[in-house]
């Protein structure tokens, strides 16, 4: 892929950030409705709370799971860092590809069964605890960039014609 013209970049990275902050806050806000379902003995409760799931694995799950994976896709492709350059790319590319179809495949199916139900099991306390914490790992990589080069980072950075290219971030 051609690399991308720097305000470009900086749109999409702007875009990447805050979708992803945003799946992160909607996986905490799913977290704190599954608790509040799960633990009360309130019925109105628990089935406002898992109504309030269903609106958010309706309208906001997939698009921000999809545009989060579109985006990271874009950046890796279209700079310097590459998808398959720098380990913690890989890393997050993965991670966030598996969340994805996850909470495409699983948690908003999950969320769906409990607001017909109006009450929820431990799977949808488990399921936003673990994106929570998945999500977070992924911003830590983010920020840290650990781990280095993969084989083929290592092999680019000595190839001839890599030599000869600038290694700026465009």
């Amino acid at each position: 892929m051609k690399p991308l013209k720097r305000p470009v970049r900086r749109g999409i990275l702007v875009t990447h950030v805050a979708v992803s902050v945003s799946w992160l806050g909607l996986t905490v806000g799913l977290l704190a409705l599954g608790l509040a379902a799960f633990v009360t003995d309130d019925a109105t409760m628990a089935q406002a709370a898992t109504r309030a799931m269903k609106v958010f694995g309706d309208w906001l799950v997939v698009p921000v799971a999809l545009l989060s994976l579109l985006s990271g896709l874009v950046l890796s492709l279209g700079t310097p860092w590459g998808l398959a350059r720098h380990r913690w790319v890989w890393t997050k590319f993965w991670l966030t590809l598996a969340t994805t179809g996850l909470s495409v495949f699983s948690l908003r199916p999950g969320i769906n069964e409990a607001a017909a139900r109006g009450t929820t099991d431990i799977d949808l306390v488990v399921a936003p605890s673990v994106a929570t914490a998945t999500y977070l790992f992924i911003t830590a990589i983010s920020v840290l960039k650990p781990w280095g080069p993969t084989r083929r980072g290592r092999r680019l950075r000595k190839s001839p014609e890599r030599a000869r290219t600038p290694a700026g971030r465009g």
